[in-house]
């Protein structure tokens, strides 16, 4: 459920953004001409309808404007144009249908399906909400002025409505979808901060006093020499010794704050793969029953895998599993990465799988990993969890 949500919202985000390059426009420019078709009835009656050349001319033009108003308006509606523009684009499409209807058939009465779906997705709700109602309205009223206009009325009636007001929620969501990725953001930073003050806040404790009391004794040693020499000697010794102690902190103070957790790698994990469209079969985290040291580096395996599935595969789909089992040596905890790619994994050995390899081995472990078929690729990470032998 998760996975699909965060599909959505890459879907929708991609739907608010502008068209960046030309083949965006001309996907987006394909998937709104798809919808002329329905245009068919007013060129087949303007060819065919017995019109007379003046009309069939005046016709083709007022047709032609029409659908460029209809795209301008369609294709703005990630950079929208002022309300007032859109009020009187949608005016003189309102009008360019009108007329055309009255004048030419019954068949024109399907470009105010057109008018009530381009005034949804280029207006803002209050306003839309009013103008879809009031094109429906309209299209009815001048279906019974036509013709013979009702009998295509209950074949419009209902797109007209639907089709404006599905562009409203479309609008609305959009524009939700712009808001969260902006406090998304906004909330990233403010982490990243909060962070960094962390940091800056736990190195300045740890290393304050340390670096205090070498400055002193540095002064203190420089005050002896060179009268005192043993004195300054055992304050040189005090200095190395606080140094070593220091370095030795700060060791382990990075080494915490750098230390990957599997329930947070499966987190982060779940995200890259599902921002990659890659559909994810995750496990759930571990009980905390797993030694620091194993955790650690299956947590560094699990990241990797991921890396080389988001980077390398191409794939449509990727599986982790996670659990334990008994060997002859005793148990192992054992963590397997599959997908459905084709190249997850380089040809030979990287930086990644060569430093993932040190890491298991330092611990007694194995790391296994190479294509499974003619598709697909396995990670296995394996780390024993009693006493090495």
């Amino acid at each position: 459920m998760a996975l699909t949500m965060e599909g959505e919202d890459r879907d929708l985000s991609r739907v608010a953004q502008e068209p960046e390059n030309r083949r965006q426009r001309m996907v987006k420019a394909l998937w709104i001409s798809i919808w002329l078709v329905y245009l068919s009835a007013p060129v087949t009656d303007l060819v065919g309808g017995g019109h007379s050349a003046g009309a069939r001319l005046l016709g083709g033009l007022g047709l032609v404007s029409f659908v460029a108003w209809y795209l301008v308006l369609i294709f703005r509606t990630a950079r929208p144009l002022p309300v007032r523009r859109v009020l009187f684009s949608v005016a003189v499409l309102t009008a360019l249908a009108t007329v055309m209807s009255l004048s030419l058939g019954r068949e024109w009465l399907v470009l105010f399906v057109y008018v009530a779906i381009c005034s949804g997705a280029a207006l803002p709700a209050e306003y839309s909400r009013w103008t879809v109602l009031g094109a429906t309205a309209l299209l009815a009223v001048t279906a019974n002025a036509v013709p013979r206009g009702t009998a295509y009325l209950a074949g419009l009636l209902i797109p007209a409505l639907m089709g404006g007001f599905a562009m409203v929620g479309i609008r609305a969501m959009i524009r939700t979808t712009k808001e969260l990725r902006e406090a998304r953001a906004t909330v990233a930073q403010l982490a990243a901060n909060e962070e960094r003050l962390r940091m800056a806040r736990d190195l300045h404790d740890l290393l304050g006093h340390s670096l205090s009391l070498i400055t002193l004794k540095s002064e203190l040693a420089g005050r002896m020499l060179p009268g005192q020499p043993e004195a300054a000697a055992r304050q040189v010794a005090d200095i190395e010794q606080v140094s070593r102690q220091a370095l030795v902190d700060v060791r382990e103070a990075v080494s915490g704050y750098r230390r990957p957790t599997l329930p947070g790698e499966l987190a982060g994990a779940r995200t890259a793969l599902a921002a990659a469209g890659v559909l994810a079969d995750l496990p759930e985290p571990p009980a905390d029953d797993l030694p620091e040291e194993a955790e650690s580096v299956l947590a560094w395996s699990l990241r990797e895998a991921v890396t080389n599935v988001v980077r390398h595969s191409g794939a449509k789909r990727c599986r982790v599993t996670l659990g334990t089992r008994q060997t002859l040596d005793g148990p192992v905890a054992e963590l397997t990465v599959t997908d459905d790619g084709t190249a997850s994994g380089p040809s030979t050995p990287g930086n990644g799988l060569t430093g993932l390899t040190e890491r298991l081995e330092a611990l007694g472990g194995t790391l296994s990993a190479g294509p499974t078929g003619r598709t697909g690729f396995a990670l296995t990470a394996r780390v024993p969890l009693g006493s090495r032998p």
